[in-house]
């Protein structure tokens, strides 16, 4: 039976487990890796606006951000948590996590036992550290609905498979990263409504697209640095999505192809279009024609057709939508006989 969560009060017992009403789990380990948040500091502001608490009656909001892949929405979020000195915890969401990946796991013991494992979710509510939940529009709606009551006024979930309520820490932050693609699930807008604000991060500007391929790749040399930069501008004024952590990956490449064989060595041009087109697809070598194609099969130019465009030529005399001054000129060019 489901106690009340007024009555849960966790307890822990060492520094990877805590006890909740006479259930034990075992925490996930933080995220460790260090980040950096590079330009675009307006955004980082706004994400750090998100968690401050002004009054003891306020509650932090959980942002969604927003952007094509690649961008460095799990960077910012990383970053943001680094600022604020909290334990990181990222979740990554997929179309098959169910609410007890999301929430507690039972895992069979080397005895027998049961024991119960919390999500990183879980654990950065418990620690009072950050959650990131990556790509959270690739999470189905019996997943998100069982997270409902911790991003309210109510913040604690619910455990069926442990039969505990867990409440979370005061200093418990989180944000949500979405991908804009077509390969996700419709969020309903009772979760959306608890998601909020919406942040949208962009493509950085020249200055700091090449920053931050330094910083990733301070061994490349300058002028495939500066290649990569320039395509990558010219991909962003074409509304194209190929984003800077596509450059980082083509001028990996490009890199260790010139080391790879010093005594056959390859040129710097060669290296980073091979690169360009193993990486990014032989059509990237045309961004215009790219960016053309992608407008045509957004329907750029293209002129909506009605339900009679289904079963009439567009020339038929029949057709309902056809010109009728049309017809008219057809007869006067053929004049009067």
């Amino acid at each position: 039976m489901m106690k009340d969560h007024s009555e849960s009060q966790p307890m822990m017992t060492d520094n990877r487990h805590v006890e909740i009403d006479g259930v034990t789990l075992k925490l996930a380990q933080p995220h460790s890796a260090p980040a950096q948040w590079i330009g675009q500091q307006e955004i980082l502001m706004q994400l750090l606006a998100c968690w401050i608490v002004v009054d003891d009656n306020d509650l932090p909001l959980t942002p969604r951000l927003i952007g094509s892949p690649g961008v460095g929405k799990t960077q910012l979020a990383i970053a943001a948590a680094n600022q604020q000195q909290l334990p990181l915890f990222i979740y990554q969401c997929t179309a098959d996590t169910r609410p007890e990946d999301l929430l507690i796991t039972p895992v069979l013991s080397r005895g027998g036992e049961i024991e119960y494992h919390a999500s990183p979710l879980v654990s950065a509510m418990l620690l009072g550290g950050v959650c990131v939940l990556d790509e959270g529009n690739r999470m189905n709606e019996k997943s998100w609905a069982s997270v409902a009551p911790l991003f309210d006024s109510r913040r604690y979930v619910e455990s069926i498979v442990a039969g505990i309520t867990i409440p979370a820490n005061r200093d418990f932050r989180a944000a949500v990263t979405m991908n804009q693609d077509e390969s996700t699930f419709e969020i309903p807008d009772y979760i959306l409504s608890r998601l909020q604000p919406t942040l949208k991060v962009g493509f950085p500007n020249k200055q700091d697209e090449m920053a931050i391929l330094q910083y990733h790749l301070p061994f490349a040399e300058p002028e495939m640095l500066a290649m990569t930069v320039e395509f990558l501008q010219r991909s962003h004024e074409l509304k194209l999505d190929f984003s800077p952590r596509d450059g980082i990956n083509l001028l990996r490449y490009a890199l260790k192809r010139l080391t790879q064989d010093p005594t056959h060595p390859i040129g710097r041009d060669a290296a980073w279009r091979e690169a360009l087109e193993k990486c990014l697809g032989e059509d990237a070598a045309d961004l215009e024609s790219l960016a053309q194609r992608k407008s045509r099969t957004l329907g750029g130019d293209a002129v909506p057709l009605g339900l009679a465009d289904l079963f009439f030529d567009a020339d038929d005399p029949l057709h309902p939508d056809r010109d009728v001054d049309d017809d008219d000129d057809d007869e006067d060019e053929r004049g009067d006989f």
